[in-house]
């Protein structure tokens, strides 16, 4: 049973990496269908649900991965803890200066100086990010749950969000614009030329990565639910449950507090984790209780290689998008034969990002095949 408990977490871990990597790699921005594009302030779109997903599982595999350990700080877990959070940092650091990095010397390409642009372009490389705040929320949050009881969690979380909730009223948390706290903090902290700058403010920010945490820690509640020792039924009932609780919840208090995907808010953090554990439960429902769903494979291979299958997506983009082909870059040029067939439209700009999905899965099918599972 714990075998296809562990499946279909893998199917819904490799469904949500899939999901980010069509989000990521659309052919062209000016043609995207509504869906697949974030909500430019507050609301909610289905792109909006997958990071968090992906956050909300990694609490999951949390559980999972230190219960080996009984949940207790040793030596041994706070080097691995340690390990893990600083591969992440720098891989989401290395990701930044490589896209930096090309995109300084296709600029100045030809010209005497180009190499030395480039080069110099890594002093204002983006310090936060999609890894990085993965390797934040995981750092801080194995540390809460191997010091903190775990009946303990839960008022954890509620004063995390509500302490968070607190700092966006008192601080115009709001507000699209320099007069946010978040949007001071970031530039203060990070500055300017180190953030991803939408008004002021880093989508990864570092007070939004406050609320991160108790996003993994809800995560990790729910894998504890998962590995109880009752029956499946009874386990899927409460998942069903607590997962239906937080996403009303998420949505009745929007009008207080807004869903905001930008600046993280509690609401938002409830309504994603939400989501994500009925996904979960139907998914265990399926494939635990009525055997159905055994063909995943296509979800499998991003799965078992969640990370590796998104590292190598990012750096496949980096790539297509400044390495010369034709006159073009290789993304410009693939994209204008595919769309001299079909059209400069959505489709096609769906069909290109399809289109690269499949190829990272190839080489995710590859490691899968040969049994090699990269863990970081």
């Amino acid at each position: 049973m714990t075998k296809q408990r562990l499946h279909a977490l893998d199917v819904l871990r490799g469904l949500t990496i899939a999901c980010m990597i069509l989000v990521n790699t659309p052919g062209t921005w000016s043609h995207v269908y509504a869906p697949l594009c974030h909500s430019p302030w507050n609301g909610l779109t289905l792109a909006d649900l997958v990071f968090p997903a992906f956050m909300f599982m990694m609490g999951l595999s949390m559980y999972i991965s230190l219960r080996k350990f009984d949940f207790r700080l040793q030596t041994a877990l706070a080097w691995k803890i340690l390990r893990r959070v600083v591969v992440l940092f720098a891989l989401g650091l290395f990701i930044y200066g490589l896209s930096g990095f090309l995109a300084t010397w296709n600029a100045h390409y030809g010209e005497p100086g180009a190499w030395r642009a480039a080069f110099a372009s890594l002093a204002d490389i983006r310090i936060l990010g999609v890894l990085q705040r993965l390797a934040l929320c995981y750092g801080v949050g194995a540390l809460l749950v191997t010091s903190v009881r775990h009946r303990f969690l839960p008022y954890v979380i509620v004063g995390i969000l509500m302490a968070y909730y607190g700092l966006l009223l008192a601080g115009h948390g709001f507000s699209r614009g320099p007069e946010s706290w978040l949007a001071q903090a970031d530039q203060w902290l990070l500055g300017l030329s180190h953030m991803y700058n939408d008004h002021g403010i880093d989508p990864e920010g570092v007070l939004s990565t406050l609320p991160s945490v108790a996003h993994v820690l809800i995560g990790f509640c729910f894998g504890k639910i998962c590995l109880e020792r009752t029956r499946l039924e009874n386990r899927l009932n409460r998942i069903f449950l607590y997962g239906t609780l937080c996403l009303l919840a998420g949505f009745l208090l929007q009008d207080v507090c807004p869903l905001n995907k930008k600046v993280w808010s509690p609401t938002f953090v409830l309504a994603t984790c939400g989501f994500s554990a009925l996904c979960l439960a139907v998914l265990l429902w399926y494939m635990d209780m009525r055997g159905m769903l055994r063909h995943t494979l296509c979800f499998d291979v991003f799965g078992v290689n969640p990370l590796f299958c998104y590292v190598l997506s990012e750096v496949l983009v980096i790539l297509l998008d400044y390495l010369p082909l034709q006159g073009q870059s290789v993304h410009q040029s693939v994209y204008g034969a595919m769309a001299s067939w079909c059209g400069d439209n959505a489709f096609t700009s769906l069909l290109y990002a399809l289109l690269f999905v499949c190829v990272v899965g190839v080489m995710g099918y590859i490691l899968y095949r040969k049994k090699i599972y990269i863990k970081i």
